[in-house]
């Protein structure tokens, strides 16, 4: 015969540790909820100061674009549409990857257009002030390439994370969407002809 004092006191504990139990549950939930949700908006605040990068760098290279095309204006003075188109180029500032992808493709037109011109003078070619110029842009092409590989790996990770069950949950419920990638300018994706 069972103790009517263990059956009374399971009748009273077995609601008690339900209760306990779907408490415990409900905190493990809510902590995987609130880390889970952290960990995501850690990735925005990567991409955003990755896209911040971008900025720089492409500012930097705008800025460096300036000073080449000061060089070459008193070789080249004639030469004043190419000239203005280049110092005309401005980046809004809330604009999107892609349009940042699209003014990268036009800076890089210029810079082109630039040392075109710059090669008819062969006097400014040889100038040490512009030598160093070239260098420094050079050095701004691979910071810009820098901070392209590291935004783009922020939003990869950040992409995957959001559509990855559980974590897609959480998303969704925050209203958090996938970011766009620093695309190559279609330029530069063409296959390049090489001829001799």
């Amino acid at each position: 015969m069972k103790n009517p004092s263990l059956v009374s006191l399971w009748v009273w504990l077995g609601p008690v540790v339900a209760v306990v139990a779907i408490l415990l549950i409900a905190l493990i939930f809510a902590i995987w909820w609130i880390v889970t949700h952290n960990r995501l908006k850690r990735y925005l605040v990567k991409i955003d100061e990755a896209a911040s990068g971008i900025d720089v760098a492409l500012t930097k290279r705008y800025d460096l674009l300036n000073k080449e095309v000061a060089a070459v204006k008193g070789y080249a003075a004639h030469e004043t549409k190419t000239l203005k188109e280049v110092t005309m180029a401005r980046l809004p500032l809330s604009s999107s990857m892609k349009e940042k992808g699209e003014y990268s493709g036009k800076l890089s037109e210029a810079l082109g257009s630039v040392s075109l011109l710059a090669e008819n003078y062969p006097v400014l070619k040889a100038s040490e002030n512009f030598l160093a110029l070239q260098r420094e842009i050079s050095e701004s092409e691979e910071e810009l390439q820098s901070a392209r590989r590291i935004y783009n790996s922020n939003v990869s990770s950040y992409n995957q994370d959001i559509v990855t069950f559980p974590t897609s949950i959480v998303a969704k419920a925050s209203n958090l969407l996938a970011r766009e990638f620093f695309e190559a300018d279609e330029k530069k994706k063409e296959d390049v002809k090489i001829e001799f």
